[in-house]
């Protein structure tokens, strides 16, 4: 070691060394393998997400039914009440426009050789045997139509430059309770088909929940935007800004739109934005409306697209009566116009298949 031009050595045992890269190599032992640790479970937890999502319900062969009916007749009733139950909830949970009245089943011919079997071989069990197969034309049915439904949402999403997989994904966040297992079977176990069924409804009902929350009517008139989003020459500096979102003119008082479905989160003064509503529509989506001269709406409300939240002023840092609009995806403010320029027709191509389905 060098010191004020003195030059000094410090001598350190082999024993010493080698003690030092034994703890240090321990140390990057330990550090790497709960980094793989990590990596495992996340990948084996999505990887059982999809292979749960993605497969294909089992059919189960007229043998093994007749073979449950032989053993317990009392049995196989109880499970059909179950499955009767488990219907009526998933159908309790659907829009009103949905019918699943299709002809189309994969068990349809399993089904029958079941009637005919358990028809033939335990004659009082006929009639449990037919309602049996009527619950499963019903559940892949009303499987498929979800299914239907989801593509539709998911397709009309992509076309509005959104990730439908990252819509899905967020709303697997902030839940909890507890756990109440569902069972169509006398031993606690779920049908395949009826849990497929299940996850269909869950995948439909949260793509269209957040094709509802995107930005969908004007805040304000369309012809009476006075600056757009991106770069521009500051009206108060004069040097080059960002501008994250789009600026309304209009007379003081002007109502001001809710663009999507949602709920207020935000509604007060806020730094450069003056009087401000923001309005949460999930998946991480928020829009912002800023300079209001009076509040339409509070804290904690739920709004529907169209609903009158507040009207225009020239609050905050603002150089006369306008409406400024944002809108921001996991806090990132992205470009508004194509939302509401493409939005309304994309959402009625995507209601209209719906109903021409439905």
């Amino acid at each position: 070691m060098r010191s004020q031009g003195q030059v000094r050595f410090i001598k350190i045992s082999s024993r010493v060394q080698m003690v030092a890269a034994g703890v240090a190599a321990a140390a990057l032992l330990v550090w790497v393998c709960s980094l793989a640790a990590m990596a495992i479970a996340q990948y084996m937890s999505r990887a059982d997400r999809l292979e749960l999502l993605e497969r294909e319900a089992k059919v189960t062969s007229a043998e093994s039914r007749v073979a449950a009916y032989r053993g317990d007749l009392d049995a196989v009733a109880d499970d059909l009440k179950r499955r009767q139950n488990f219907i009526e909830e998933m159908v309790d949970s659907l829009p009103a426009d949905a019918k699943a009245d299709e002809t189309v089943s994969n068990s349809s011919d399993e089904a029958a050789k079941t009637i005919s079997k358990v028809s033939a071989a335990i004659p009082e069990a006929g009639a449990l045997a037919r309602i049996e197969a009527r619950q499963l034309a019903f559940v892949e049915n009303l499987t498929r139509y979800a299914d239907r439904r989801a593509s539709r949402a998911a397709d009309a999403i992509r076309k509005l430059g959104l990730d439908p997989r990252k819509m899905i994904a967020a709303t697997r966040d902030a839940q909890g309770g507890p756990l109440e297992l569902a069972a169509t079977e006398s031993d606690g176990s779920l049908d395949p088909r009826f849990e497929r069924l299940g996850l269909s409804l869950a995948r439909m009902e949260a793509l269209e929940r957040g094709l509802e929350g995107i930005p969908q009517v004007l805040p304000a008139s369309l012809n009476m935007i006075s600056s757009g989003f991106g770069y521009r020459r500051d009206p108060f500096t004069g040097h080059g800004a960002m501008h994250a979102g789009l600026d309304f003119r209009g007379p003081v008082g002007s109502p001001i739109h809710a663009a999507a479905k949602g709920k207020i989160t935000f509604a007060g003064r806020k730094s450069g934005y003056g009087n401000c509503i923001e309005i949460s529509h999930g998946n991480g989506l928020v829009t912002r409306y800023a300079h209001m001269s009076a509040f339409r709406a509070k804290l904690g409300q739920k709004v529907a697209a169209g609903d009158v939240i507040g009207a225009i002023g020239s609050t905050g840092r603002s150089t006369g009566p306008h409406l400024h609009f944002e809108v921001r995806i996991n806090g990132r403010a992205v470009n508004p116009r194509p939302f509401l320029e493409a939005a309304p027709h994309v959402l009625e191509e995507a209601r209209a298949g719906s109903a021409e389905h439905g």
